[in-house]
Parts: C-alpha cells; sequence; structure tokens
C-alpha cells in the first residue's frame, strides 16, 4: 500500500467513523438510511461484480428486494417467510422473460445478493430495534452495534499488523495470500479482549458470558466474512468490489466483516438474551 493510499485512508476513516458511531447511537431512521446503504450498494457492487464471470443478475430485482428486505427488519410488516414465498417465485418467472446469459447463474446471483447481502445487512437493524421492542432501553441496541464495531476495528487490525510482523503459515492462500494462521489468531484473541473490556464500560446491561460469546462471535465470524468476500471477489477476478470509497474500495469491502457478524449476534441475542 503506498503512502498517499494509506494516507488517504486513514483520512477518509477519521472523517466517517465518528459519524457512523453517532448514527448508529441515535439509531431511529437515520441508522435505517445508513444500512439502506450499506445493503444497496454491496449488492449492486456484487452484481457487477459477477459481470465478470459472464453473469447478469436482474439488477432492477436486486435493488428493489434489497430495500423491501431491510425495511422490513425496520417496519416489521411481514413475515420473512412470506416474503420469500413472494420474491423468489418471482425472480424465476422474471427471468424466463430475460434470455440473458445462463438463467441458473442470473437467478443464483440475485439469490445470493439477497439471502446474504440484504439479508446479513439487514439484521443490523433487527440488533438496533431489539432493544426497542423487548422492554430495554433504546440507546443499548446501539452501544451493543458500537462495541461491535469496535471490535471488529480491532480485530482486523490486529490481524493485519500482527500478522505482517509474525505471519508465517499462510491461512487461505488459495483466497487470500496474505493472510496468516498467526494474524488470524491476534485477531480473534482481541476481538474477545475487547468486547470483555467494553462490557465494563458500554455493556454493562449484558452478562459477561454474553460479552464473551459475542467476542467469539466476531473474532471467527468477522475474520470469515472477510475470507468469503475474498473468495468471491477472486472468483470475479477483482481487487475492490468497487471504488466508491476513496482509499477504501467498496461498500462491499468495508462492511464485509459487518454484515457476516450481524446475524449471528441477532440470533444470539433473540434466543438467549
Amino acid at each position: 500500500m503506498s503512502l498517499n493510499n494509506r494516507a488517504l485512508r486513514i483520512i477518509v476513516s477519521l472523517l466517517t467513523i465518528p459519524a457512523i458511531l453517532l448514527i448508529t447511537y441515535y439509531g431511529g431512521t437515520l441508522f435505517l438510511l445508513f444500512v439502506l446503504i450499506i445493503g444497496v450498494v454491496s449488492s449492486y457492487e456484487f452484481s457487477k461484480m459477477v459481470k465478470k464471470k459472464g453473469v447478469y443478475p436482474n439488477l432492477f430485482l436486486t435493488v428493489l428486494f434489497s430495500i423491501v428486505i431491510i425495511l422490513n427488519f425496520f417496519y416489521q410488516y411481514f413475515d420473512f417467510y412470506i416474503i420469500f414465498l413472494f420474491i423468489v417465485p418471482l425472480i424465476f418467472l422474471l427471468e424466463l422473460f430475460r434470455n440473458k446469459g445462463s438463467a441458473i447463474s442470473n437467478t443464483g446471483a440475485v439469490l445470493i445478493s439477497l439471502f446474504y447481502i440484504s439479508l446479513f445487512a439487514g439484521s443490523l437493524i433487527g440488533i438496533r430495534e431489539f432493544y426497542n421492542y423487548n422492554d430495554f432501553i433504546y440507546n443499548q441496541g446501539g452501544w451493543l452495534l458500537i462495541a461491535t464495531f469496535i471490535s471488529i476495528w480491532i480485530c482486523d487490525s490486529a490481524a493485519y499488523f500482527l500478522g505482517t510482523a509474525f505471519g508465517k503459515h499462510k491461512l487461505f492462500p488459495r483466497v487470500s495470500p496474505n493472510k496468516s494462521w498467526e494474524g488470524a489468531a491476534a485477531g480473534f484473541v482481541f476481538a474477545v479482549i475487547t468486547m470483555l473490556f467494553l462490557h465494563y464500560y458500554i455493556l454493562d446491561f449484558i452478562t459477561r458470558f454474553d460479552a464473551l460469546v459475542f467476542g467469539l462471535i466476531i473474532g471467527i465470524m468477522g475474520q470469515a466474512g472477510d475470507l468469503v468476500e475474498s473468495l468471491l471477489k477472486r472468483d470475479a477476478g477483482v481487487k475492490d468490489s468497487s471504488n466508491i470509497i476513496p482509499g477504501h474500495g467498496g461498500f462491499f469491502d468495508r462492511f464485509d466483516s459487518l454484515i457476516f457478524v450481524a446475524p449471528f449476534i441477532y440470533l444470539y441475542i433473540i434466543f438467549f438474551v
């Protein structure tokens, strides 16, 4: 990474991180808009990526249903089973009239985008609003997500810097040649330590065991999410999902770990909190 690019990354991070944390803390419609941007733009980037493989997903349906899925997490109009009973047949029916590329690949790309990116991103709203609908204090959902952001960022930083310094054994060279087992272990440990540390300062409304579980989820699934996106990009033959964020690539690049972690934390708080 060049010095200029690294400086640009730092500047963009210093400008955007405080805004993300504030939006997350206050929640509501502003946070809904934030998640919509993550989900819709990431889905759009994925649709553009797969075109490199000769795949042509229905972009209109991808964006439209991405919005529907994320909005439903906020407004809770319908059961998701009903939504997908409507969405999935419609995707196949409209593909009958397209006659562009492989129908299997096209529909598969749309479904991956909706079930992976949009549904996972929408889980962020599920986490944020859980404490609104279940007799807790509303801002607690914000603090939980803020702690999740911080833990992911520290996990990524520890994995990068300690992996660069001490990494000798490749983690998944076919997917991400620069990642090492040593870096992954460092990221895992720091993710857990961060959540346990934050438990005493901003997460006192959850138990120490809950904080430990969240740290384990972030340390494992956060790094898995990064590898999954790297797998998709490598298959598509692209370095970044887009260049929309100066110095950082695309939204899918920046939020891949977060959206992969979100459904696991959401499921945990639904069943165990």
